[in-house]
């Protein structure tokens, strides 16, 4: 018997919205409430991996039988520290002159759930970001304009006026919050495919020429 699988996305976030699009499978939105607080001596990678499940599994109880739900979290680590959300306008500033000239991490876990059989699986995507010498007046018309005070880290690495970053050779969607390689190739091992264009659709959306795209989907090593 064939089933319909439902897509959910359990976030509310416009990035990760448009991202997941491209993959031409229509999908629904249930935002989760989750405590984003870290944990007593969690590392990054144990952090973002807890919440990306937790928010998938948040939202099951207002979930179909048949649907596979997609929770992912995206942190910025500069060493071992964590940067959330700025607190204010201050906060944000001191972390963009924190970040300025210097390369960063971006963590990305993704947890994807298959409602029907309890089935979740997990990927970790890490994204050197090597960040531009901006000036201070460039940091404080960005504070101005709102845009950080929502963002981990206190940049959105697609912002056209500040961009923020100069180059980079990782996964760029992972920045913004959905790896989408990853998401495509742990849908296909619970028998959901996503259109075969959609790495291209994203390297377009992003006019970025992602190397790291192929291996990903083939699973190598080097491309996490």
């Amino acid at each position: 018997m064939n089933r319909t699988k439902i897509l959910v996305l359990a976030s509310n976030s416009p990035r990760r919205k448009q991202l997941l699009a491209l993959g031409n499978h229509e999908f629904r939105v249930t935002v989760s409430d989750v405590d984003e607080s870290q944990l007593a001596n969690e590392s990054p990678r144990d952090y973002v991996l807890r919440l990306a499940r937790a928010k998938a599994l948040a939202v099951i109880k207002n979930a179909d039988p048949e649907s596979i739900i997609i929770g992912s979290d995206t942190a910025v680590i500069d060493g071992s520290e964590i940067l959330g959300k700025p607190r204010d306008t201050q906060d944000a500033e001191r972390m963009l002159r924190q970040l300025r000239g210097r390369t960063h991490q971006v963590y990305t876990g993704l947890a994807v759930h298959r409602v029907r059989d309890g089935s979740t699986l997990t990927e970790l995507c890490i994204t050197d970001v090597p960040m531009r010498a901006y000036s201070d007046d460039e940091i404080s018309a960005y504070v101005q304009t709102g845009d950080p005070m929502d963002k981990a880290g206190a940049y959105a690495i697609q912002h056209p006026d500040f961009q923020p970053v100069k180059s980079m050779h990782g996964c760029y969607a992972s920045v913004m919050g959905l790896p989408m390689c990853h998401v495509m190739r742990t849908l296909q091992k619970l028998d959901l495919e996503f259109s075969p264009g959609m790495p291209a659709a994203c390297q377009t959306l992003l006019n970025y020429d992602c190397p790291v795209s192929g291996a990903i989907l083939r699973g190598d090593s080097n491309g996490q």
